[in-house]
């Protein structure tokens, strides 16, 4: 159980590192009033995701340790779904309804296709 929990902490700090290295890229020193770069981590998340579990679900789930550090910690620390929440809300607040429906449709559609997308690749090789 200790063993674990270790892998899935360091995978969550991992995907932690690289969420804000996204932000970081994507915003470098400007202000922008639509979060991008958390549709853009939320996006790469969902397609990594599916790439894993794919991969998982073709080879039989027989590397648990390898799910737990990946899917899990880093897939689950990269991916930002409080933060998008928290982006959505921010919209809604400032009055900008299109740009918070857009926002909230697109992350939730495009990350189900993508974790899908990743899942159909990894079945086809």
């Amino acid at each position: 159980m200790i063993k674990n929990i270790i892998l899935v902490g360091l995978g969550g700090a991992l995907g932690s590192v690289v969420r804000y290295l996204i932000s970081v890229l994507v915003y470098s020193g400007k202000t922008q009033s639509f979060p991008w770069s958390t549709l853009l981590t939320n996006f790469m998340g969902c397609l990594l995701l599916g790439l894993l579990l794919g991969y998982f679900q073709k080879n039989d789930n027989q590397y648990q340790e390898l799910k737990l550090l990946l899917a899990i910690g880093v897939c689950g620390g990269m991916t930002t779904f409080s933060t998008f929440s928290a982006e959505t809300l921010n919209l809604m607040q400032s009055g900008n309804l299109l740009a918070t429906a857009l926002y909230a449709i697109s992350s939730f559609v495009g990350g189900v296709l993508l974790l899908y997308l990743g899942v159909v690749l990894i079945r086809l090789c």
